[in-house]
C-alpha cells in the first residue's frame, strides 16, 4: 500500500510543470502585456493557475527575480518588475556607450563561419515577423546582438550585453507597442553587411542609429490596466 502511494505521488510530481516552464510562461505573459508592470502575482492564483505547490511557485519566483523581470517585496510578496523611465533610459545609455564599440570589433574579427550564423538568425528573424510572433521577434532581436558580442571576441563585453539584452528585452514587452519587436526589419540585415565588407566605422554607426530609434519608438510612460483574474490568463 505504502508503494502505491509513494508511487502515485511520484507520478503527480512527473506530471507537475518544472520551475523552468512556469518561469517561462511568466515571462511570456510579461513580454506579451498581458502582466502589466507592478501587477502583484499572488502566490495562490498562481498554485491554481499551475497546478502546483507553494515552493514551487516560490522557486519559479526567485528565478525571476534573478533575471529581474520580478521584484519580491518583504512582507508584500512578488510584483511585476516595473522599471522607470529613467532606468529605461540608463539602460540604453549604457548600450549606446558599449554596443557600437561591440559593432566595430566584430566587423573587424568577423570569419566565414560567423557571417553565415548571422545570416541564418537573421531569416529566423524574418519568419518570426512575418509570422507576427512578438516574442520570438523580441528573443531574436536580442539574441542577435549577443551574437555580434560573440564575434567581437570579447568575453567581458559579451557578459555585458546579455545582462543589457535581457533588461531591454523586458522594457520593449512593457513598453514597446503591441505587436511589434520596436526593431526596424532592414537594421540588423544592414549591421551585418557592413561586417561582410569589414566597414567597422560604418557597423559601429549602424549600430548606434538602431539603437536610438529602439529607445525612441518605446512608451516610457505607459502602464497597462491590471487584469482582474491572474488565474485565467494562464488558462487561456
Amino acid at each position: 500500500m505504502g508503494r502505491d502511494i509513494a508511487a502515485a505521488e511520484r507520478g503527480l510530481k512527473a506530471e507537475e510543470l518544472a520551475e523552468e516552464e512556469i518561469v517561462d510562461r511568466i515571462f511570456e505573459a510579461v513580454i506579451d502585456q498581458r502582466l502589466p508592470p507592478g501587477m502583484k502575482l499572488s502566490e495562490a492564483a498562481l498554485c491554481e493557475a499551475f497546478g502546483v505547490g507553494r515552493m514551487r511557485i516560490r522557486q519559479s519566483l526567485l528565478l525571476l527575480s534573478s533575471r529581474e523581470v520580478v521584484e519580491l517585496q518583504p512582507n508584500r510578496g512578488a510584483f511585476v518588475a516595473s522599471p522607470s523611465a529613467e532606468q529605461a533610459r540608463e539602460v540604453f545609455e549604457t548600450r549606446l556607450m558599449i554596443e557600437p564599440n561591440v559593432a566595430r570589433l566584430a566587423a573587424e574579427r568577423a570569419t566565414p563561419a560567423h557571417l553565415e550564423l548571422l545570416a541564418r538568425h537573421l531569416e529566423l528573424e524574418a519568419e518570426a515577423l512575418r509570422n507576427n510572433r512578438r516574442r520570438d521577434s523580441i528573443r531574436l532581436s536580442g539574441q542577435f546582438h549577443v551574437h555580434l558580442a560573440d564575434v567581437a571576441g570579447n568575453g567581458v563585453a559579451l557578459r555585458m550585453v546579455k545582462e543589457l539584452v535581457t533588461r531591454t528585452s523586458l522594457i520593449i514587452g512593457i513598453f514597446g507597442s503591441g505587436g511589434v519587436s520596436n526593431c526596424r526589419d532592414e537594421d540588423h540585415g544592414e549591421i551585418l553587411e557592413a561586417l561582410r565588407t569589414r566597414d567597422s566605422n560604418r557597423a559601429a554607426q549602424l549600430m548606434a542609429s538602431h539603437l536610438e530609434h529602439i529607445q525612441d519608438h518605446l512608451d516610457l510612460g505607459g502602464q497597462g490596466e491590471p487584469p482582474s483574474d491572474l488565474v485565467a490568463i494562464f488558462r487561456t
